[in-house]
């Protein structure tokens, strides 16, 4: 019977699964990088590389790992045992290689036979230090620049070269020898780690032609590790030759100060001025004025030598400095120029003579007062309108005909001021009421100038205190009649009366002058009048039938007389010229034929005078011509009875029945 009971009680089994080795070592990374300093000293760590295995190390499938370099040899090697990367070589110089590249091996089981392995890349930069000092390619630089160069233009480069990089390739340059240390320097464009070398100051081709400089380059940080490999710096020669360049002249001096007497003659020598070509060539020089210093053309100078004369007299009193500018260029290059001030002095010449410095006009008093008999009344002085040399001192005198005048008196204080006294008192209004008194004035100069200049002195009514009251004479005549102020007042009355009819004449010609000019502009009042009647049969002017026979006609062509044809207009084939004997309905007809057909007829319409009226007139012909033959029940008998002057009508229309009778 199947009870499903078990026969045996359960029993338990412990089963153990033995490790083997089946898992590589692997890295951590892929691929390691490392920097080192190049020259670095043999054993220099580098970096550490370490690798891991999933293998029991119980039972010594990965007990050990052991690491080993398979590539990058002799330059680098590795602890067995810690995966310590280290330098192998001394020395070891970035600018000969910089990147190298090392396949490190882990091995586990001790790395005996039969062990799995793993490997990694390990990337090893050399990075620099200054160990190579500044070294230029050549050992001499030519350079050149012209003369005309201006101070900061740059003249040339150059440029050292050193393998380092960053910081330790930095240069710097300097002048540190040469005769030319003062005309150029030189500066270091860190760009580009060139040495730029620079115009310091002017250069003269024809003063020196060429300069040499001795330049230095230098590091700029220096390794003391490495200061054994130095100097760290390096020199060459820079030869500098000056071009030669056409310059514009030179003036001997920067400014001319020059003198003139004034009142000089027209073509006086005032002085030189003088320019040269600093060129080799030496060029000849033209000197001229610039007008525009000169407007008044009172200077001129010779173009070939620099001198400069007048054109006209000079006045010092007008002006007594005259600043012009001169010109000097080369002959055969006018563009060539140079200019320089000149600076002329219109020296003094004594032609002015001393007047009074202004308007002088004195008073007395009168009936016998003897203010000033001790004291002048007036003092006076002068001017000069020329030069301190020539003008003060002044001298004060009266002229040799007056000097005993018995009126008064002149003083000189030696001062250039002078005192005019009265000599007697007793002046009277009614008797002289102005005295003119004449006073001579000498200056200093040589020779001396002199003027005569008269002063006015009045007589005038004083108070006790010899103080003015009144200088009119007529005071006495105006006591008995009206007073000064009721003068005044009539006087103003007037004027106001005529400032008054003034205004009314004024405003009263304001308000015509529109209406007139309305009228006159009022076309409605234009009345044209024409009182041309004509000339009959007399006016020959109106139309001239000679025009219907114009010779012309027969070449066929009659040109018109209102325009101007653009070109010939040549005859239609099939229409003829009519000649002169045709007549004159077919004449015409031929004309407007020919203009209707003309090309040069103007656009515009034309008016055609024709003498001949046509045929069918409901009035009939008023010509005579054909009379004689023409039947006609009218009666010209009246005409017998109009006078002499008729009598030829009469005769021609009467003939027609004395032919009738006489057949």
């Amino acid at each position: 019977i199947n009870t499903n009971r078990p026969l045996e009680p359960p029993s338990e089994f412990i089963v153990k699964v033995q490790d083997i080795n089946d898992n590589p070592p692997e890295f951590l990374h892929e691929n390691y990088h490392a920097n080192v300093p190049e020259r670095s000293n043999v054993g220099t760590s580098v970096i550490q590389v370490t690798a891991s295995d999933a293998d029991d190390p119980t039972y010594g499938n990965s007990a050990k790992l052991v690491y080993s370099i398979l590539e990058g040899q002799p330059y680098f090697s590795v602890e067995a045992q810690t995966g310590i990367i280290r330098t192998a070589l001394p020395n070891m110089d970035r600018e000969a290689k910089e990147e190298y590249h090392v396949v490190i091996q882990a091995k586990d089981m001790g790395g005996h036979m039969g062990g799995l392995s793993g490997t990694t890349k390990v990337t090893i930069t050399l990075t620099d230090v200054n160990d190579n000092p500044p070294k230029f390619p050549q050992s001499v630089y030519q350079m050149s620049i012209s003369e005309a160069s201006i101070p900061g233009e740059e003249v040339g480069r150059l440029k050292a070269k050193d393998p380092d990089i960053g910081e330790n390739g930095l240069v710097t340059y300097n002048i540190i020898d040469g005769d030319g240390v003062e005309m150029f320097e030189i500066t270091t464009d860190y760009e580009t780690q060139e040495g730029v070398v620079k115009l310091k100051k002017l250069l003269d081709y024809e003063t020196k032609k060429s300069y040499s400089l001795k330049v230095e380059a230098a590091n700029v940080h220096i390794d003391p590790k490495f200061i054994s490999n130095g100097p760290f710096k390096d020199t060459v020669t820079v030869k500098v030759a000056v071009e030669d360049a056409d310059e514009p002249p030179i003036f001997l001096a920067p400014s001319y100060i020059l003198e003139v007497q004034e009142n000089a003659a027209a073509g006086a020598v005032v002085g030189r001025v003088h320019a040269k070509d600093p060129d080799a060539a030496n060029s000849a020089i033209r000197y001229s004025i610039d007008r525009h210093t000169d407007l008044e053309r009172y200077f001129s100078i010779s173009p070939e030598d620099g001198y400069i004369k007048t054109i006209k007299a000079l006045d010092r009193e007008e002006i007594a400095w005259h600043n012009i500018s001169v010109f000097a260029s080369e002959v055969y290059n006018r563009h060539q120029e140079a200019k320089v001030p000149v600076a002329i002095k219109v020296l003094d010449v004594n032609d002015n003579a001393p007047k009074f410095a202004s308007t002088y006009e004195a008073f007395i008093c009168e009936n016998g007062q003897t203010t000033f008999l001790l004291q002048a009344f007036i003092t006076i002085t002068a001017d000069d309108k020329d030069d301190a040399a020539n003008g003060p001192r002044f001298i004060f005198s009266l002229p040799p005909e007056i000097i005993h005048n018995p009126n008064f008196t002149l003083t000189d204080n030696r001062d250039n001021t002078a005192g005019i006294y009265v000599r007697r008192s007793g002046f009277s209004r009614q008797k002289q009421d102005l005295y003119l008194l004449p006073i001579v004035i000498s200056d200093g100069g040589i020779p001396p100038m002199s003027s005569t200049n008269t002063l006015t002195i009045r007589v005038c009514g004083c108070d006790s205190n010899g103080s003015m009251l009144s200088c009119n004479a007529e005071a006495y005549i105006l006591n008995a009649g009206l007073s000064t102020g009721a003068l005044i007042a009539i006087l103003a009355c007037i004027v106001i009366l005529l400032v008054i009819v003034v205004l009314f004449v004024t405003l009263k010609r304001q308000k015509k002058e529109p209406l007139i000019v309305f009228e006159e502009e009022d076309v409605r009042e234009n009345i044209i009048t024409y009182d041309d009647e004509g000339g009959g049969e007399e006016d020959t002017e109106a139309f001239d039938i000679a025009t219907l026979q114009n010779p012309d006609g027969i070449n066929g062509f009659i040109p018109r007389k209102d325009i101007k044809p653009e070109y010939q207009y040549m005859p239609r084939p099939g229409l003829r010229p009519a000649p002169n004997s045709v007549d004159v309905d077919d004449f015409i007809n031929t004309r407007i034929q020919e203009a209707d057909n003309d090309p040069t007829a103007p656009p515009y319409d034309s008016i055609q005078i024709y003498g001949y009226e046509g045929r069918g007139s409901v009035a009939g012909s008023l010509s005579s011509l054909e009379s004689a033959t023409t039947d006609s029940d009218l009666d010209y008998d009246y005409l017998q009875n109009w006078g002499p002057r008729f009598k030829k009508l009469a005769d021609l229309y009467g003939s027609k029945d004395t032919f009738d009778d006489d057949s």
